[in-house]
């Protein structure tokens, strides 16, 4: 059996959800708006952001005004956010309220009561005991509103909370913190879908521990809402950031709604803007997002003078919208995405099965004895290249995460410098292996002078070699480029083929395994004719070993995708005979596919490159472009464009 992608969806009523908008601060005031309210610009602004096929927006209660005093909501500020809320249903629209607003945009403010930063937002009794007071009158003020579509409990929680002089809150804190939170949504009544508002910035996903952990509190949300503003140094990395951050965040087993996304407008060009947001839209639903809320609804050029903007001016221009209200590029790319959510009717996609399988290692999530948050870093960033390869490679993956048991069903295991991982672990991929699937792993010493190499006491055996390492020691790479020279075919690298890596690393990572095959075939050698690439023929399957640390050598450089190993990825997926639905031969060009619950299946081409190109994928079915009636065998793609085609027999 093939492994499941999950991307399940918000349900409403019992049918399913999707959510697309923006989170919304009036242009009348930012975060103060409620204290200059207009309801005719509001409802100008909805309007704009309807027109263009969003759905909803994300909105705020900025918490320092609608709490004035311990006991007290400021009432006329709800009878705002109910207009507010009455021009969200004129306009066809619902919106999600947050409760804990003391970060937004660069700076935190407290309610003029909290008493300092000594009163701690997690465990400070009193102070909790406020925040839930306020929450629970709120929903019950707003909760039978028709225009609420959900809740949330926070914004970034992680900056605002953060203890003063400590890295982070303890996970128990957290963790009692949000459950008393979404108590307190319940008991004023509020039954929508309900999240933290957190980021999902935690352990699980990025490797650090800042109090927040999916897995702890997946029981109290019914959604994850990643936020995701990374800054690269690689354009195909950056185009999946959020789709990375999606797949992880996963790991509650919740639908996930890319939360906050985008972009101020100060750093970017136009042409850019629209880039970056057809990029993340796309390939974030590709990666199980169900929902997206951009940040944010407009410009604030009059606003120069109030803070957050007077010291973050670039935070004037995340603006989907200009200050007037003219459409900018990013929401002219919303509403084409809209328009492809309703073409293929998104409410009943899902993604496809796959036969490849990404292993996430549980170090990435736990903190060891003797392991490090270094560790933790390290695999975050070279599990982030093994994704990108494979995406380059087309080759849609699962991540199957060791702490909930490596998943059976796959025909390729994909482990990239995967260094560390519990014994019994690596006894079971062996089983495998041996079972019929094929194993990769590529060597990595690591960066810390700590247990470099392998933490595997089956190493040689489950290879098929003998490796010879010295204690304490590591064997640099001397070249600039390594150099792997295929010795025999190996799945779509014919024999004679050269591939090239730039090598990156520091005096610890920038090494390689020196090996000598006990029963594995050298595949590839590298320019000193010492094993590069072998495999290892065991039971029904094989393991298939890299001597050079391939994907943390790319994760380390700027402006390396695409890189060659790619091409080892997609000889493995021959090699392990993984069945791809739409393949298109350019690392430049991710492709995918779902399938909706009719039965008909779709498939996605988003391309990499700067320029307008024609493709021509391979599939065994007949490809129709959306808006289209006959198949066609090529397709024109814009500049990192995107063409959805329909998959028929």
């Amino acid at each position: 059996m093939p492994i499941r992608r999950p991307s399940p969806k918000l349900t409403v009523d019992g049918q399913p959800s999707v959510w697309l908008g923006a989170n919304f601060w009036s242009r009348t005031g930012g975060p103060l708006m409620w204290r200059s309210y207009d309801a005719a610009v509001v409802r100008d602004e909805l309007r704009v952001l309807a027109e263009h096929g969003l759905r909803q927006t994300r909105s705020f209660f900025y918490w320092p005004d609608f709490h004035p005093e311990p006991d007290r909501i400021d009432e006329a500020l709800v009878v705002h956010y109910r207009d507010f809320l009455d021009a969200h249903t004129e306009h066809g629209m619902s919106s999600i309220p947050t409760f804990i607003v003391g970060h937004m945009s660069g700076e935190n403010w407290d309610p003029a009561w909290r008493g300092g930063l000594q009163r701690d937002l997690y465990a400070d009794v009193w102070l909790v005991s406020r925040q839930a007071w306020f929450v629970e009158r709120a929903v019950r003020a707003l909760h039978e509103h028709p225009a609420v579509a959900g809740w949330l409990i926070s914004n970034e929680m992680p900056i605002y909370g953060r203890r003063r002089g400590e890295p982070q809150a303890p996970t128990s804190d957290v963790t009692s913190w949000a459950t008393l939170m979404v108590q307190a949504v319940r008991a004023g009544g509020g039954t929508q879908p309900v999240s933290l508002g957190d980021g999902a910035w935690g352990i699980e996903v990025t490797g650090v521990d800042n109090g927040f952990s999916l897995r702890e509190t997946a029981e109290l949300v019914d959604f994850v809402g990643p936020h995701t503003y990374r800054m690269e140094t690689d354009r195909v990395r950056q185009h999946l950031s959020s789709a990375f951050h999606c797949e992880l965040a996963a790991v509650a087993g919740k639908p996930v709604v890319l939360e906050e996304f985008g972009l101020s407008t100060a750093f970017v060009s136009v042409p850019e803007q629209g880039h970056y947001y057809r990029q993340q839209l796309h390939n974030s639903l590709l990666a199980g997002a169900t929902g997206w809320i951009a940040w944010n609804n407009t410009d604030y050029d009059n606003l120069a003078e109030q803070d957050p903007y007077r010291h973050h001016p670039f935070e004037m221009h995340f603006g989907i919208t200009t200050n007037t209200g003219e459409p900018k590029a990013p929401l002219l790319e919303l509403k084409q995405f809209a328009d492809v959510l309703d073409d293929v009717d998104f409410a009943g996609l899902d993604r496809t099965d796959t036969e490849a399988a990404l292993v996430v290692t549980s170090y990435l999530e736990r903190g060891y004895p003797i392991a490090t948050a270094a560790d933790r870093s390290f695999a975050e960033r070279t599990l982030r290249q093994g994704y990108v390869a494979a995406r380059e490679a087309s080759l849609p993956v699962a991540l199957t995460r060791e702490e909930d048991g490596i998943d059976e069903g796959a025909a390729l295991y994909l482990l990239p410098c995967v260094r560390q991982l519990l014994a019994p672990t690596w006894q079971r991929l062996g089983g495998l292996a041996a079972a019929g699937a094929t194993v990769y792993l590529s060597f990595c010493s690591g960066e810390e002078n700590l247990h470099r190499a392998f933490w595997h006491a089956g190493f040689n055996e489950m290879f098929g070699v003998e490796h010879e390492l010295s204690y304490g020691l590591v064997h640099p790479i001397v070249d600039e480029t390594v150099e792997l020279r295929f010795t025999q075919s190996f799945g779509s690298i014919a024999a004679g083929e050269v591939l090239r890596f730039a090598v990156g690393g520091n005096e610890h990572s920038r090494a390689y395994l020196p090996v000598v095959p006990k029963g594995a075939t050298v595949v590839a050698v590298d320019a000193h004719d010492r094993p590069a690439l072998l495999r290892h023929a065991t039971g029904a399957g094989q393991t298939v070993l890299a001597t050079y640390p391939l994907e943390y050598m790319a994760a380390v450089r700027a402006h390396v995708n695409p890189e060659d190993t790619h091409r080892i990825y997609d000889a493995l997926a021959v090699e392990a005979g993984v069945r791809r639905e739409l393949v298109v031969d350019d690392p430049r060009v991710f492709t995918d596919t779902m399938v909706h619950a009719d039965g008909r299946r779709f498939g996605w081409i988003v391309s990499q490159h700067p320029e307008e190109l024609t493709v021509r994928p391979r599939s065994a079915s007949r490809l129709v472009p959306l808006g289209a009636d006959e198949p066609v065998d090529e397709l024109r793609v814009d500049p990192y464009g995107v063409r959805v085609v329909e998959l028929r027999e």
